[in-house]
């Protein structure tokens, strides 16, 4: 996902009621409940955060490492470091068993706890793309740009943005391998949702952690990207898929949310979901009759929920539209376009 914290550029308006994009019925078996942890495969979970106090929306990847303690994927923001224990007691851990936080990208719905837990778990190394690391150790420039966005609502979404100490930062990018607690990952660089998102490939266990590059898929439903400002890029985005595809993983581990096996099927509908979307912007963008890019981020947001409305429930597009944003969708892909010489 994200629109949260997208270091985005002034113009582009937030919504703080819509701040997150994502447990998924995956087609490799994942059970979803609304607590507990997700089991996922070869001693790896994922805990719900419940996020805006509603399930399917945040997940936390929690790795069993054969040296002792655990790794995070992506802990999610400081504001439900609550439930991310919660859920690290229901598997028998603490924050202080976390040797290793694995972050896909820095987005605050996927980081901001990040330097909370390494302040319990002082050891834990902190792996992440080298544009998004010096964002961890100094956060500043980020909150403002995010602040200027979601105001009073900052503390409530995101919590406290704590700095990762330097010395637990370690950058990672397309090729690299790590090997935190005896577990070993293949790292790729994973651009087009954002300009600083990595993949994390374990062979041992077929599953390949995607972050927002998997996209949003609730409970089963429909693939559909999230396109917040200001790194939206098509043709990488794609050229990323392709790139997670070519590990040839068991599964796909989404943020927002959960595994899924189908990844020929899920990857093909992402992308043409991509494609739609970006098209729908394009011609907004041409179009005389709206207002302002106000009024076509409105109309856009309706579209989408009934492109999605015609495959789920109302109550689970609703989720969809509280996982994703899908007026913040409108302004990522608009400014793809405009840096292209669209209108």
């Amino acid at each position: 996902m994200t629109v949260a914290g997208s270091l985005r550029e002034d113009g582009a308006p937030g919504t703080a009621a819509s701040a997150t994009h994502g447990v998924g019925h995956g087609a490799d078996g994942g059970n979803a409940a609304t607590s507990g942890a997700l089991d996922i495969a070869g001693g790896a979970a994922m805990v719900d955060l419940h996020h805006q106090g509603q399930a399917t929306i945040i997940g936390v990847g929690v790795l069993e490492l054969p040296e002792g303690g655990v790794a995070l994927v992506d802990p999610g923001p400081e504001a439900r470091l609550d439930d991310l224990r919660a859920g690290l007691a229901g598997l028998g851990r603490t924050l202080n068993d976390v040797r290793a936080i694995l972050l896909t990208h820095i987005h605050l719905d996927h980081a901001t706890a990040a330097g909370a837990i390494v302040r319990e778990a002082p050891g834990a190394i902190v792996y992440v793309h080298a544009v998004g690391a010096p964002h961890m150790a100094d956060p500043s420039r980020l909150l403002a740009s995010a602040g200027r966005i979601y105001g009073d609502a900052m503390a409530t979404l995101w919590g406290e943005f704590l700095p990762v100490p330097r010395r637990s930062i370690r950058v990672v990018d397309e090729g690299d391998t790590v090997a935190p607690g005896g577990r070993r990952f293949e790292v790729a660089y994973v651009p087009g949702h954002a300009k600083h998102h990595v993949a994390y490939c374990e062979a041992a266990t077929g599953t390949a952690w995607v972050g927002d590059v998997g996209g949003i898929r609730i409970r089963g439903g429909p693939a559909i990207p999230v396109t917040p400002p200001p790194d939206i890029d098509v043709e990488l985005w794609k050229a990323s898929m392709d790139r997670v595809m070519a590990w040839d993983p068991e599964r796909v581990v989404a943020t927002h949310f959960g595994p899924y096996g189908d990844i020929e099927a899920h990857f093909g509908e992402l992308a043409g979901e991509l494609d739609a979307w970006a098209l729908r912007v394009r011609e907004s963008l041409d179009d005389d009759a709206f207002a302002s890019d106000r009024n076509r981020a409105t109309a856009f947001a309706e579209w989408v929920t009934a492109r999605i409305g015609r495959k789920v429930s109302p109550a689970h597009t609703d989720l969809y539209g509280t996982a994703s944003g899908f007026f913040d969708s409108w302004w990522g892909l608009a400014r793809y376009w405009r840096k292209r010489g669209a209108a």
